[in-house]
């Protein structure tokens, strides 16, 4: 029995078969679903003892194939779908998928800043790639990814036509799978300095090695155009700004003046050194601190301002913590609607997969209600095209951006 996922090894006969239990859901997994849970296995002492990372076969529990499967028998998501068809998941595999991947992006994007790969959606579960330039920086935060990278890093090199490829390890998946969170550079070598990426007139400073994530949140991209619609000769704040993302689009757009705000000192540095690259460092300001405190002094100054944008982590990160989610986001939306200006415009983000749209929304309304406001929605905005949705799996559609008039 092979329980290696190494590249191209073995026939598809000759690897271990995993069974649904028959209160599974088979027709759900027919239709696109990529996971399949503990609970809705047979998880025999030989399923348990599969190495993870392996390539196995999915069965209904009449014993019909119904897809090829990653497995970790560690791990809550216990098979990922590779394909619906029974095939090898090796070089000629990956080669196909990550083409399919890069023509939507090359036909969206004229420059080679973006996400190349999506996990669940672009068929790679539990891989993230983006793209900068002449570098990828890789996320397999699923333990079959883990397994094929070297053969994956030469796909994605071969495919691209990119000479460094970087692992960021910091996914919370790859805790989650049992995984090492070292970073490593796989091929060629990480850039010396961030890397700037023009993204809507805006240049920001992407930090390869160091920064969030993989160096920048390309998943935005069109809701920072859209705000800086709004942003014309305008006051701005940008709270929990990361490396810029409202405040530098809304520079672009043509503000007036704009604060970010953000904990972490590095990531203003590098808002900063985007400003400066845009020539519009005369216009923009940073103030490090907690969002909550300082949108509270402000409140307190009396400050006000015709463009407000919390942007913040993920409050609501699981279900467990989505009512503790949406009270925090309740309450920065009730801080964040004080600062508006009469007329002006209040922008509220989350990237919790937990809170949906509805949840959300209700929590932002809340807190805008508490502050005396009142609301009409202009807009809604959601993930970029390179961040595409999976219907079959929510949580692909994770970002909700909310555009309110005051």
């Amino acid at each position: 029995m092979t329980t290696s996922a190494s590249p191209d090894s073995g026939s598809a006969s000759h690897r271990p078969v995993l069974r649904l239990l028959p209160k599974a859901n088979a027709r759900a997994i027919r239709r696109g679903a990529p996971w399949v849970f503990e609970n809705e296995l047979v998880m025999d002492r030989r399923t348990r003892g599969i190495a993870p990372g392996t390539i196995a076969t999915l069965e209904d529990h009449e014993r019909t194939p119904l897809a090829t499967v990653a497995v970790n028998p560690g791990s809550k998501i216990v098979a990922r779908v590779l394909d619906r068809e029974i095939v090898e998941i090796g070089t000629e595999w990956l080669r196909a998928k990550v083409a399919k991947a890069l023509s939507l992006r090359e036909r969206l994007y004229d420059a080679p800043f973006y996400r190349l790969i999506h996990a669940e959606a672009d068929g790679f579960p539990g891989v993230i790639v983006d793209r900068f330039g002449d570098t990828l920086v890789v996320q397999p935060n699923a333990a079959w990814a883990d397994a094929l990278l070297p053969v994956l890093t030469e796909v994605l090199a071969e495919v691209t036509g990119c000479a460094n490829v970087l692992k960021n390890a910091s996914g919370r998946g790859r805790v989650l799978e049992g995984l090492d969170d070292a970073d490593v550079v796989l091929m060629g070598a990480a850039p010396e300095a961030p890397v700037p990426v023009v993204m809507n007139g805006a240049t920001y400073m992407a930090d390869l090695t160091g920064g969030q994530k993989t160096g920048l949140f390309y998943d935005q991209r069109d809701n920072h155009a859209f705000a800086a619609k709004l942003s014309a000769d305008a006051s701005v704040i940008d709270v929990f700004s990361h490396v810029g993302g409202f405040g530098l689009a809304a520079l672009a757009g043509g503000a007036r003046e704009v604060l970010c705000v953000d904990g972490s000192a590095p990531a203003l540095d590098l808002a900063r050194a985007g400003a400066d690259a845009m020539g519009v460092a005369d216009r923009f300001a940073t103030r490090q601190g907690d969002a909550f405190d300082t949108l509270t002094a402000l409140q307190e100054d009396d400050a006000r301002y015709d463009v407000v944008v919390c942007d913040p982590p993920a409050f609501a990160p699981s279900k467990q913590a989505l009512d503790k989610g949406l009270r925090a986001y309740e309450r920065i939306a009730r801080l964040a609607a004080a600062l508006v200006a009469e007329d002006g415009y209040l922008v509220l983000c989350s990237c919790s997969h937990a809170a949906d749209m509805t949840a959300f929304t209700g929590a932002c309304l809340r807190g805008i209600g508490r502050a005396g406001r009142r609301a009409v929605l202009i807009h809604t905005g959601q993930a970029g095209a390179d961040h595409p949705f999976l219907p079959q799996l929510a949580e692909s559609g994770y970002l909700k951006a909310l555009f309110f008039r005051l």
